[in-house]
């Protein structure tokens, strides 16, 4: 549906957020209708041909439900399950909001809007409504790259566009090699403190002398080789968003003291009593499934709550079978470019080989995979003896699932790992990279197996 021909029906008790959304979409749309009254709601729209809703979340009414804005929204959907419907929300309603979400809403807004955000989400539900298909923004935004045209992506796409301009706390889940910074990277790009730093911190590979320190800062001769005082990644990230990856790492001591920060939105630099009030948006990330995450015995569920106000899993390879060779062919002409290599393109083997490839290590797998063909490939159509996948999954039939993998391929994986350590002499960085893994994920494999 064009946007001028649409009707825009806004509900709301507050008579300045019902004129000045009828000030911006005036010119807009064919028609704005006001309504302060949600209990009007059954008529208006028996009397109109609405498009869209704007509802509000809270009301002062005489319904009393604490959340009346769900309860509308559950009207709403009784009499009109197809219409198209956005909640507006304050900051601090924002866990009602994305609970709206579930109950049938389409998107959320938040108080004070953006006018351009609130026009584009607009015209993107009444396209997704006329049958186009809905934006691919958080793919291009920004100069973070995520490519995905699967409907696993699909979906993730269309929950970063909904809570990428909020300052929801978000949890990133997936498998080692998903791509989980990269999404915390494009999420921060396409939110409202965007102009502001991103900052990213391995929590999982801080130890407990250095995790105050690095997180919080010290001044000067708070202990030994503090020369100088120096401002901590909560401090860094002042005003724009803090990542902390390997979140489901870190110990039960480390948990409280991050707790308490997030809590109380103050940081207290070591050697000084002095707290300063910090203002980020909390991105998280771990490889952890969150049902162990929330073992108390393991990581404390208040945090969890803390940090979860969204999440979002990424799919692991293996289920984006449709992206496989199209990421395929961006690295390949990302390092074509970069080793001064001609085009390159795949063969049908290369192809079929690619598609049957289970992926343990994911898209960061396959990125090394290409990279190694692109390196020693002699012509500029890689073929299937070209890619070499990695060595820990050597002597497996390629098309077995992880999800049936048994006690077989721990032995597998250990041997796997020992063989490769050793072709590098030890080195841990060569290796980590030739087995497609980061350095962390080696080290708790090594740990993992007593290696």
């Amino acid at each position: 549906m064009i946007l001028k021909k649409a009707t825009v029906l806004v509900v709301d008790d507050d008579p300045d957020v019902l004129t000045a959304v009828k000030l911006l979409l005036k010119t807009e749309v064919q028609e704005v209708i006001t309504d302060k009254n949600p209990e009007n709601l059954n008529w208006l729209l028996q009397k109109n041909q609405v498009d869209i809703l704007l509802l509000d979340m809270n009301f002062n009414s005489a319904i009393n439900t604490g959340n009346e804005g769900i309860y509308w929204l559950r009207k709403v959907k009784e009499w009109k399950p197809n219409l198209c419907v956005i909640m507006i929300t304050a900051y601090g309603d924002i866990d009602l909001a994305v609970r709206s979400l579930k109950e049938g809403a389409n998107d959320f807004v938040v108080k004070p809007w953006h006018n351009e955000k609130l026009l584009e989400t607009v015209t993107d539900l009444l396209e997704k409504k006329d049958g186009g298909k809905s934006t691919k923004s958080a793919k291009s935004k920004g100069s973070t790259m995520i490519l995905g045209e699967s409907e696993a992506m699909d979906d993730i796409f269309h929950k970063v566009n909904k809570i990428a301009p909020t300052d929801a706390n978000i949890l990133i889940l997936g498998e080692n090699g998903t791509g989980k910074d990269l999404m915390a990277k494009a999420i921060h790009e396409r939110s409202l403190r965007a102009d502001k730093p991103f900052v990213k911190v391995d929590v999982g590979a801080l130890t407990d002398t250095l995790f105050e320190s690095e997180l919080f800062g010290h001044k000067k001769g708070a202990f030994t080789d503090a020369r100088e005082d120096r401002p901590g990644r909560f401090e860094d990230a002042h005003g724009g968003t803090l990542f902390l990856d390997e979140i489901g790492n870190i110990t039960l001591q480390q948990q409280a003291k991050l707790l308490t920060v997030l809590q109380n939105r103050q940081v207290t630099r070591l050697g000084t009593n002095k707290p300063m009030d910090i203002d980020i948006r909390l991105i998280c990330a771990t490889n952890v499934p969150l049902s162990e995450l929330a073992n108390e015995n393991r990581f404390r569920k208040d945090l969890v709550y803390r940090i979860n106000t969204v999440e979002i899993t990424m799919p692991p390879l293996r289920k984006r079978n449709n992206d496989i060779v199209l990421i395929a062919k961006h690295f390949a002409a990302q390092y074509a470019t970069k080793y001064l290599k001609p085009a390159m393109d795949f063969d049908a083997s290369a192809v079929t080989k690619l598609k049957s490839y289970h992926y343990p290590g994911n898209v960061r797998e396959l990125q090394y995979t290409i990279e190694r063909a692109v390196i020693m490939a002699d012509d500029p159509t890689l073929k299937a003896d070209d890619l070499i996948f990695s060595a820990l999954e050597s002597g497996m039939d390629e098309k077995v699932s992880l999800e049936n993998e048994n006690i077989q391929l721990s032995e597998l994986e250990k041997n796997a790992i020992l063989r490769v350590i050793e072709k590098h002499n030890g080195n841990i960085t060569r290796a980590a990279k030739e087995l497609g893994l980061t350095r962390t994920a080696l080290y708790r494999r090594l740990s993992k197996y007593d290696i």
